[in-house]
């Protein structure tokens, strides 16, 4: 049986598996360690419904979160934005603060992040090439999944000021 935000290992990668509507549908994670890299980069995020997370530090790396109506909720305070946890008295932990965290942002959510940078995703035999452009210069990431790929190319991004205003710019 499916049950909704089980922690799974598929070929050794993090997944989400969702049910919905009966059908179990997976979704690959990026690793815990590129998501901590693109955070401690500056990677914004405005969270939203569906959006997952982790908390480290905490003795709760092993479990993944997702923000819900229901349970897990974001509200804005004079401090900043906390992460609020309806109904987990068990925990002990009725609430945290954002920045401490890590962003487990989806594929797409990457891909989306590229912007204009992105120019292709491959299937290779060992996993997935993304092709990003930098003014009139091509970057190559390969990983085992395309979430990593595009990971692994915005953090490269991001960590190049000089190339991400000119993917920001335009300038060739």
């Amino acid at each position: 049986m499916c049950l909704a935000l089980r922690w799974l290992w598929l070929s050794g990668l993090p997944c989400i598996v969702t049910n919905t509507g009966g059908a179990c549908h997976t979704e690959r994670m990026i690793s815990i360690d590129l998501a901590r890299k693109l955070r401690d980069a500056g990677l914004e995020w405005l969270p939203r419904e569906g959006d997952r997370f982790m908390i480290p530090d905490r003795d709760l790396e092993d479990h993944v979160f997702s923000v819900s109506e229901m349970t897990i909720e974001v509200r804005r305070f004079a401090e900043g934005k906390r992460i609020m946890f309806n109904g987990a008295v068990e925990w002990a932990l009725d609430s945290i603060m954002q920045q401490e965290v890590i962003w487990l942002p989806s594929e797409a959510q990457l891909r989306d992040r590229l912007g204009s940078a992105f120019r292709t995703l491959r299937r290779e035999p060992d996993g997935f090439r993304c092709d990003i452009a930098v003014g009139n210069d091509t970057l190559t990431f390969t990983a085992a999944d395309p979430a990593e790929a595009y990971g692994a190319a915005l953090l490269a991004l991001m960590e190049d000021p000089e190339g991400m205003l000119r993917v920001i710019v335009g300038d060739d």
